[in-house]
């Protein structure tokens, strides 16, 4: 003869459906908060979404595409523990707030950067390309554009883009700071009216355009 057992619920641990319906509804509304908060780190601190507006790009970013800009590096390298971190190399494409008009962003190419922040490693200025006196000159031409007086190769230009009708001007970069300029040269504001920008006002590296689907490509 077999024994049989009969599973009984206690009154006291029976599931009350308001409760578990209270319960699922708390653990929801904490999955949503916990996914905003890491939606706003990202945005804030590592990756965010731009669209790009009007034509100083051109050709390397046309009218209305999006890309995506990180901003980690940039940021990181702002902290003495992180100054080891090379966030922008000449020739970067970079995202950065309007030094002369408020809530406004620009994308631009940086075309040259300042002498390297002392540090207790010694560096060559020499193969870096950069004044030993701790400025870098950049000089505009009518289109061709110097770095210490070395003209710089541009094969991103289309060669009507290679000449302006601007005279010539120079731009002096210290440590921090950094010589922007936008691929269609005749349209675009950048450095030669504004100046030079600062570290404080990049955002960070534009690194991927992904819309229209078919455009996507990382940039260079």
């Amino acid at each position: 003869m077999s024994n049989s057992i009969e599973e009984t619920k206690h009154p006291d641990k029976v599931d009350n459906p308001k409760q578990q319906l209270r319960k699922e509804i708390g653990e929801f509304v904490k999955l949503i908060v916990w996914f905003l908060i890491l939606f706003f780190v990202i945005r804030i601190y590592i990756i965010e979404g731009y669209e790009v507006q009007g034509p100083s790009m051109i050709q390397t970013l046309n009218d209305r595409e999006r890309i995506l800009v990180l901003k980690a590096p940039h940021i990181l390298s702002q902290f003495r523990l992180f100054s080891w971190i090379n966030a922008l190399d000449q020739f970067d494409i970079v995202v950065f707030d309007s030094p002369d008009e408020a809530n406004k962003r620009y994308v631009k190419r940086v075309i040259a950067k300042g002498p390297q922040r002392p540090s207790g490693n010694k560096v060559d200025a020499r193969k870096q390309g950069e004044d030993p006196a701790g400025t870098v000159l950049v000089c505009f031409d009518h289109g061709a554009v110097y770095v210490n007086n070395k003209r710089l190769d541009e094969p991103y230009l289309r060669p009507d883009q290679k000449k302006t009708d601007d005279p010539r001007s120079e731009l002096v970069l210290t440590p921090g700071t950094y010589c922007v300029l936008g691929d269609n040269r005749n349209v675009s504001k950048d450095s030669r009216s504004f100046g030079r920008i600062e570290d404080e006002h990049v955002v960070g590296r534009a690194i991927l355009c992904f819309w229209p689907p078919s455009k996507i490509r990382l940039l260079r």
